[in-house]
């Protein structure tokens, strides 16, 4: 009989559980809104996962590995960043064993990594998962991007983290769409293709960042620009400011030709990033984040 694991991707916001057989196949998924915010505290993580587990009819045979915001200071048990000098395919070896008595020969939690060059660190929990996932399916070398809330920019060599930057550019467009000088006009559609188009040609010309987003309020105000446009421009310049720094790096580590990058999202948000990557004048590849996740739970299954 197959062996079976449960991965969760067990995020601040919302939680995706996905039943791996041994070979990566996907069984059955559940996606839901109970994020580290809505458990509401520590102890009551284990009640959250007894629901889950009751909701997917899943045995207490199968283990379980997560990953995420459940391993942070705030989730259902601290666990320590690794350091990057740790290859990923290494990362089964080193899950933590959840301490809560119920569910500690059953549950293990993935850790973050910790990057530092120099005075600089950057951080990451629950990407190292997706890039797992990637090299399992033959990403070993390269650049990988993985757009969202804090995108993060990684670049592996033979499944080693050489570099890792992180930009905040989901969440400020949240900001700036709930509060501030902006958020009045950010009601329309950010896909607006024309008006993102704008917002990354202007990114591309390495203006401050603060002066060009001041400027979306001052062409609406002026009636200068389409106040259905702003959110698209917004978009535009926050997504392409991101290109505007990476690409530099991205170039600079380049073995000549054209610098590419393998980006792991959702549709919507991939075909943004591609769009970017083209402005930039970079190759891109895309893949499926529910495949490269459900690569990278196969990896643990000898080691649950």
């Amino acid at each position: 009989m197959d062996k079976k694991i449960l991965g969760i991707d067990w995020g601040t916001s919302n939680r995706r559980a996905y039943l791996i057989d041994e070979h990566g196949a996907c069984l059955a998924e559940h996606e839901d809104g109970q994020g580290m915010l809505a458990v509401g505290g520590r102890e009551r993580f284990g009640a959250a996962l007894a629901g889950l587990l009751a909701t997917m009819e899943i045995g207490p045979e199968v283990p379980v590995i997560m990953s995420g915001m459940v391993g942070s200071a705030s989730g259902w048990q601290e666990v320590p960043y690794l350091d990057s000098a740790v290859p990923l395919q290494r990362l089964p070896a080193h899950l933590v064993a959840v301490a809560d008595a119920d569910w500690a020969g059953r549950c293990r939690i993935v850790p973050g990594y910790c990057y530092r060059s120099g005075a600089a660190v950057d951080v990451m929990r629950g990407e190292e998962t997706q890039l797992l996932g990637a090299v399992a399916l033959g990403h070993r070398d390269g650049w990988l991007v993985l757009p969202g809330t804090h995108s993060k920019w990684v670049l592996l060599r033979d499944g080693l983290i050489q570099s890792l930057s992180t930009y905040m550019t989901g969440e400020l467009f949240a900001m700036l769409s709930a509060g501030g000088t902006l958020s009045s006009m950010m009601g329309g559609d950010a896909s607006d293709a024309e008006g993102y188009a704008i917002g990354l040609s202007q990114a591309g010309r390495d203006e401050p960042l603060s002066n060009t987003l001041f400027r979306v309020r001052a062409g609406v105000v002026s009636r200068s620009a389409p106040p259905a446009q702003a959110p698209a421009v917004v978009s535009g310049l926050l997504i392409g400011a991101e290109f505007s720094a990476a690409a530099r790096a991205l170039k600079q580590a380049g073995a000549g030709g054209a610098a590419r990058i393998t980006v792991i999202g959702s549709p919507a948000l991939a075909a943004r990033y591609a769009l970017a990557a083209a402005h930039f004048g970079l190759q891109c590849e895309v893949l499926d984040p529910h495949r490269v996740y459900c690569a990278a739970i196969s990896q643990f299954i000898n080691q649950a």
